[in-house]
């Protein structure tokens, strides 16, 4: 593997950046009848008087037993966005550095690289929708800092494959991010198991998509504990609000829910399947791992006007790279399928 040193991607001012400490740093609540006069903080309880925990303690404590890690390897933030947004601040230097992403992809790697002012380096993926891994290779030079993987892959739905990735994090003195936030939709093992043979390596999941806490905006990171010590001196002391802990800790505490909704999802997916390639304006159907697919059609924007005057929203991708002529449909409950399966019948 090729040598990796940590410090030498830190910015410079980072380094010497103390965090804030806030009252709930300063003292941490054992559970005994305490007398809270520290935070400048209501003192009419009503259960949400007080500020949250900012390091997330009792959400960080189960994560951290379900992946079989330390506490100190997971940051949790407000939704994956926020997550993404800190490696940025963290590591990448405005005007100088750069970062590679592999189009098509997660739009918000480009969205956070030009509100940063870093550079993105476009590697567009094979047309299978792989990793070009030596384009990848050549574009990087001494100011890479980051290479972003979604994987299963947004738009396309696909797993990247183990030796691709692999080869990535074993030639980049660079971090390594893999965006697993439709993990849960396939059989792929989590990049988290390797996590200890790449220092390189940063995860990223969510609680949007399999757990459907979209609206609680939660997002994870795993990585070494060096890393996440890093992230955790600039992200906000109250990031993660008392309400998103609450409900995050109860739903990931429910895995047989999520199995359910899981296997749920899976089952009309096969079954959406099936209905798209009976039809005639269906030209190509991309292998998914996700609760999505994306689907080559005759006429991608037609099509996408006539399903929302029958009241179907998708999502056209066609102005994205190698997917023109192409709408992204997500899996809905079983009524909903059924209610877009009837549309695209009539538009035959």
């Amino acid at each position: 593997m090729k040598a990796f040193d940590l410090n030498n991607l830190i910015r410079e001012n980072i380094k010497g950046v103390a965090p804030y400490s806030s009252a709930r740093d300063e003292y941490v609540s054992d559970g005994s009848d305490m007398v809270f006069l520290d935070a400048n903080e209501s003192p009419f309880n009503n259960g949400l008087n007080r500020y949250p925990d900012p390091q997330q303690r009792n959400l960080k404590k189960v994560l951290a037993e379900q992946e079989q890690l330390e506490v100190g390897n997971i940051l949790v933030g407000n939704g994956s966005d926020e997550v993404l947004d800190l490696i940025f601040r963290a590591f990448c230097e405005p005007k100088l550095d750069n970062i590679i992403s592999l189009p098509p992809t997660y739009g918000m790697y480009k969205v956070l690289a030009g509100i940063n002012n870093i550079e993105n380096r476009e590697v567009l993926l094979t047309d299978k929708f792989q990793p070009n891994v030596e384009e990848i290779l050549k574009t990087i030079d001494n100011n890479t800092k980051l290479i972003f993987i979604c994987s299963p892959n947004n738009p396309t739905g696909n797993s990247f494959t183990t030796a691709k990735v692999t080869k990535l994090l074993e030639n980049f003195s660079g971090l390594v991010v893999i965006d697993e936030a439709y993990l849960d939709f396939s059989e792929k093992e989590s990049w988290i198991a390797k996590m200890n043979l790449y220092p390189n390596l940063i995860v990223t999941q969510t609680l949007s998509k399999a757990y459907g806490m979209a609206g609680i905006r939660l997002g994870l990171c795993f990585a070494s504990e060096e890393i996440i010590s890093v992230l955790n001196k600039i992200k906000p002391p109250y990031n993660v609000n008392e309400l998103t802990q609450q409900k995050a800790l109860e739903k990931i505490l429910d895995k047989e829910s999520l199995k359910t909704e899981v296997d749920y999802l899976l089952k009309e997916r096969d079954r959406l399947l099936m209905e798209l390639q009976k039809l005639n304006f269906v030209l190509q159907i991309f292998p998914s791992d996700a609760n999505f697919m994306l689907v080559r059609i005759d006429d991608a924007n037609t099509r996408y006007r006539q399903l929302l005057e029958m009241g179907i929203v998708v999502r056209n991708r066609s102005s994205q790279p190698l997917c023109a002529n192409t709408l992204r449909f997500t899996v809905g409950t079983k009524e909903e399928n059924n209610k877009l399966i009837t549309a695209l019948k009539m538009l035959q």
